[in-house]
């Protein structure tokens, strides 16, 4: 197969290309396509043959199901059994935007959707790109990040094309993703709104909203639990290079993580550092790969450049990858939360 890629301005949307792309839809093929958190690889919903393409495209196993995007919330009776008012009131506080919402699954949404159980991930996305070809498909479109499964997120055409190249039909190149972390997954079918994934929307925003939000305590490990929606793998947005995280104070943080890189390179390893903007000066002249993901006091910043960062890091070939902490509050949950799992919980605390 031969991967076909067109560009496309949001805000002077070709209609052409993007009924060229539904109709890829409505054949059971596969188009990536971007959302406001990063780029979605889509098919048809409501078509098992469909979703399974996905799955084999992204290598992705069979346990880990996919978030269905609509181009409204007036679409949610199409995907889900019940309604509550709670959804709705989410839907017109946070709708469109990145946030997914888990209720339990209409009959429409053949269980390879998700992972054979009776609850759906469903979300309305914000970029104009993703709405225009979900309204031209006809059809809610499964999809999950566009790159093989496990990897670094693709916030920009160029990854996906890396990653997918061959595998997929089309990919509707918008730009770069103007969020850069994946949408927040919020399960209502729980005694408490639980958070399963932070994202996009914040921890603090919803609790403004809800009053009181639980959050998911720890990953799930397939086969001892069942996923209910993506993004709940304790190993997952990885880069090549092995990853571990560093928490605690900016004091204590940046020597802690000074003397782990210097010991790293003298036993060899070509090691790259993900920091801040104000972290740079501090491993100045030393003989390391410096990367800046954005300013502390600017996490949505961090957030969009997070996962380019990490691809620039392997992209310098390093071995090793010691990342900074940027704390639990607003995005840096989610930030948080995807260097977590990407070094698969090796995480280092570091005392004041």
């Amino acid at each position: 197969m031969q991967t076909a890629m067109f560009s496309l301005d949001p805000q002077a949307i070709d209609a052409a290309l993007i009924a060229r792309a539904a109709e890829v839809v409505r054949a059971g093929g596969l188009v990536a396509f971007p959302t406001e958190t990063v780029y979605g690889l889509g098919a048809n919903a409501l078509d098992a043959q469909s979703v399974a393409g996905i799955f084999a495209a992204k290598d992705r196993p069979a346990h880990d199901p996919l978030i269905v995007h609509l181009a409204d919330a007036a679409d949610l009776p199409r995907v889900v059994a019940d309604v509550p008012e709670l959804a709705r009131t989410l839907a017109a506080h946070f709708w469109p935007g990145p946030l997914t919402l888990v209720l339990p699954r209409g009959a429409q949404i053949p269980p390879e959707v998700t992972a054979g159980g009776e609850t759906v991930a469903v979300r309305v996305p914000s970029h104009p790109v993703a709405r225009a070809l979900i309204r031209a498909a006809g059809v809610p479109i499964a999809a999950p990040s566009a790159n093989r499964f496990g990897r670094l997120s693709p916030t920009r055409a160029e990854d996906v094309l890396a990653d997918l190249e061959g595998r997929i039909d089309l990919i509707l190149n918008g730009g770069p993703t103007p969020v850069g972390v994946e949408s927040t997954v919020l399960s209502l079918v729980t005694a408490v709104p639980t958070i399963l994934r932070p994202g996009g929307v914040s921890r603090e925003r919803l609790q403004a909203v809800l009053k009181t939000v639980d959050l998911l305590s720890k990953p799930v490990s397939p086969g001892t639990e069942r996923v209910v929606s993506p993004g709940m793998l304790s190993q997952h947005y990885a880069p090549q290079a092995a990853l571990t995280l560093y928490q605690g104070p900016a004091e204590a943080l940046l020597p802690a993580m000074r003397e782990a890189a210097l010991n790293l390179r003298a036993e060899g390893h070509r090691v790259g550092l993900l920091l801040a903007e104000e972290d740079l000066d501090f491993f100045a002249g030393l003989p390391l790969i410096l990367r800046a993901a954005g300013p502390r006091q600017d996490l949505a910043v961090v957030a969009r450049q997070l996962f380019a960062t990490l691809r620039a890091l392997d992209a310098a070939a390093v071995d090793v990858i010691l990342a900074r902490d940027f704390g639990p509050a607003g995005l840096g949950l989610a930030i948080r939360d995807r260097l977590t799992r990407a070094a698969g919980g090796h995480v280092v605390t570091v005392a004041p």
